[in-house]
């Protein structure tokens, strides 16, 4: 190649790829497109990090909900999101707003939004968010819709699903992947009877248009076709297996690293009987055209939810003397499993465990399940009845229940119940690991929390015809979670819904059941008579409904057994059921595989105020690691934003918020000084509500 070519070409590279490459910034989710959370920036350092301050604050004046971004920061300017996803552009040193967007949808308000992508390719600077159903382009200098993307500045991203996933609910909380000219969408779909189909897509960043699609259920002579019962790529009752957590990317090479989740139904498979490939997998992707390279299936015909649930970490190691290019995938069940990048073959080898396969009736589970013999699990993943908490007031009736249900790891969903540990929020988290690459360590924080999965028979036929129709889509959609009695499970975070007409419109209540909130999916495919009724059901308002007649799915889809609610296993108190700790964080060589340091994270102050050792909390959202030596992470129940020395695991210094932290902090450097920013939103978990930004930097000299 000729000299002046070649040089054009490195020229371009940062605008090629979509974002230019500053070390001083942190110019994409979670730090860069290997998603290890590492900053090169040292300013800030373990000598010196007690004189942290705050820098500046910025109210978002928005507190309807969570703020789980992790922002970014390109040119000097930050992008994040408010809780009802209004974008927001900040100046990053003062924290001042430049410009704010708030004409999305009616259906953004009630999403979870983790962050924005950033594209640039010369005087073109893109933005792009998702609000409901729709992949938005803003113009990153002004903050306007760019009209020429998609139809008026926006594009659907369910337009690659199919016919079966129209009128389905398909939002994405997670920020998309930039190759080239192209963004590659996450998906957070239901993951019930109604789930659709969770495919992966690639969309023009410059027209908004389809460039290509993966299909995670397979259609007949595709690969993993056979992994299935018959025609389930049709089975309008089967879904998901989608990405929802994020994807890494090694553009060097062009391959795309996608993590999925389960397929729908989650808790029963009766339906989709095989392997069910490629849900629950580690997918290598050409990201220039979603063709598959490689794959690898971490939980084979999941019915116990364990989605792959954070992004994986493409890291460069040193194994026996040798480098490897890897690729390191967290799970909720608390193990770390280690790829040669280009291969797919393990690092450490991986076991394939016999499991109990005594399911319910109609259910075919897999024989086996694959394990790690390295790195060992950073979260318990097995309890007796010893580990039963010694702290709780009713610990005799706890180990009464512990001693009626089923407890192994990977024992089948059941009517008596099963243990799920780490519960179904892990274990490892969205929040994802971070990896440094200076020492070869990687970090994750981890719940441990105990859940009980207990299933019942699903109501029949004849009993659904004697309910009105308010209460047959009630029965079909909301049980499971709010109960028959609308008393919900407080205490493991879904609410009562008695007497909610007294606390909330019926209008809130309508757009609530349309488009989701938090954890809860939107209803998309009901129609505004049932989802009337349903208001109407839930409300009591005493109108003359006929008795339903409904044999079909459009009230929502019923298997067998429904499952009883994701109950947590707690004492009277409300604190989990189990012996301390309740959330960890651990610091693994993956050099070696072999642990370095492990803490426990979180306090409850109450607890430690009576002289209990520090518990730990759940908690959610990533930390940060430095050059400076150190390790950044808020998210924990407790309130607190707090630095560790990297290598020994010292806590150093913290601080009180003005609300939990739950989301990944960002760390970056503006006219010569570093900061470190998180989101302070609080409202998960019980916790009071917050809308800021705070950022912290070192003080003047």
């Amino acid at each position: 190649m000729p000299l002046n070519k070649s040089l054009l070409l490195l020229l371009s590279i940062p605008f090629i790829f979509g974002t230019p490459k500053k070390p001083s910034e942190w110019t994409e989710y979670l730090g860069g497109p290997d998603r290890n959370h590492f900053s090169s920036l040292s300013q800030i350092n373990i000598q010196n990090v007690k004189q942290l301050h705050k820098a500046w604050e910025f109210h978002t004046n928005d507190s309807s909900g969570q703020m789980q971004c992790n922002p970014i920061i390109v040119h000097g300017v930050l992008y994040a999101s408010t809780a009802s996803i209004q974008i927001i552009a900040l100046d990053a040193a003062t924290g001042k707003q430049l410009w704010r967007y708030t004409d999305a949808s009616e259906s953004a308000w009630y999403s979870t939004n983790r962050g924005v992508t950033y594209w640039e390719k010369g005087n073109d600077k893109r933005i792009f968010f998702t609000a409901g159903n729709w992949l938005y382009a803003l113009d990153a200098t002004t903050g306007k819709k760019i009209s020429t993307f998609g139809k008026e500045g926006r594009t659907d991203i369910r337009q690659g699903l199919g016919s079966l996933s129209s009128n389905k609910f398909v939002i994405s909380s997670t920020p998309g992947t930039i190759f080239e000219d192209k963004i590659i969408m996450p998906l957070r779909l239901s993951e019930g009877a109604d789930a659709a189909l969770g495919f992966i897509q690639a969309f023009n960043v410059i027209t908004g248009k389809l460039d290509w699609v993966f299909k995670t259920i397979p259609s007949p002579g595709e690969y993993g076709y056979k992994t299935w019962g018959k025609d389930n790529y049709l089975n309008k009752n089967v879904g998901a297996a989608n990405n929802w957590s994020g994807m890494s990317i090694d553009r060097k090479r062009a391959m795309l690293f996608v993590p999925t989740g389960s397929a729908g139904f989650d808790f029963y498979g009766g339906l989709r009987k095989g392997q069910n490939l490629f849900a629950n997998t580690l997918l290598a992707l050409d990201a220039r055209n979603g063709k598959r390279i490689w794959h690898y299936q971490l939980v084979h015909h999941d019915v116990w939810d364990r989605d792959l649930p954070a992004p994986p970490n493409l890291v460069t190691l040193n194994i026996r003397g040798k480098k490897v290019d890897a690729v390191a995938q967290i799970t909720k069940q608390g193990y770390v499993y280690v790829f040669e990048r280009e291969t797919g073959k393990p690092v450490f080898p991986i076991d394939e465990i016999k499991v109990n396969t005594q399911g319910l009736p109609g259910e075919t589970l897999w024989p086996t399940q694959p394990r790690p013999q390295k790195p060992l699990a950073f979260a318990r993943n097995y309890l007796n009845e010893n580990d039963i908490s010694a702290i709780a007031p009713n610990r005799e009736e706890l180990q009464r229940i512990f001693r009626s249900i089923r407890k192994n790891p990977f024992d089948p969903p059941a009517k008596e119940g099963s243990l799920i540990f780490p519960g179904f929020d892990g274990g490892g988290e969205w929040g994802g690991a971070s990896f440094d690459p200076e020492t070869g360590y990687l970090y994750v924080n981890a719940c441990e929390m105990p859940y009980i999965l207990k299933m019942v028979d699903a109501p029949k036929q004849s009993q659904l015809n004697n309910m009105t129709d308010g209460e047959v889509v009630y029965t079909k959609n909301c049980v499971t979670c709010h109960q028959q009695n609308l008393l919900g499970n407080p205490k493991s975070g879904y609410p009562s819904l008695v007497d909610i007409g007294q606390r909330k419109d019926r209008k809130y209540i309508s757009d609530i059941v349309s488009h989701g909130k938090g954890m809860m999916p939107g209803f998309t495919a009901l129609t505004s008579t049932q989802k009337e009724s349903v208001i109407d059901f839930v409300l009591k308002v005493e109108k003359k409904q006929k008795t339903s007649t409904h044999k079909n799915a459009d009230a929502g889809e019923t298997f067998n057994y429904n499952m009883t609610g994701y109950n947590k296993f707690l004492d009277s108190n409300g604190y989990p059921a189990i012996n301390p700790p309740w959330g960890t964080l651990t610091a693994i060589n993956l050099n070696t595989g072999n642990f370095v340091w492990r803490k426990t994270l979180g306090e409850f102050k109450e607890l430690t105020a009576k002289g209990i050792p520090q518990t730990g909390t759940e908690n959610y959202g990533g930390g940060v690691v430095t050059a400076g030596g150190l390790f950044f992470i808020g998210a924990t129940k407790d309130e607190m934003f707090r630095a560790f020395n990297k290598l020994t695991g010292e806590l150093l210094w913290q601080t009180d918020l003005p609300a939990s932290a739950f989301a990944t902090p960002s760390t970056y450097e503006v006219n010569g000084k570093q900061f470190v920013v998180i989101a302070c939103g609080g409202t998960k978990l019980g916790t009071r509500k917050g809308d800021s930004y705070l950022a912290f930097a070192l003080e003047d000299k």
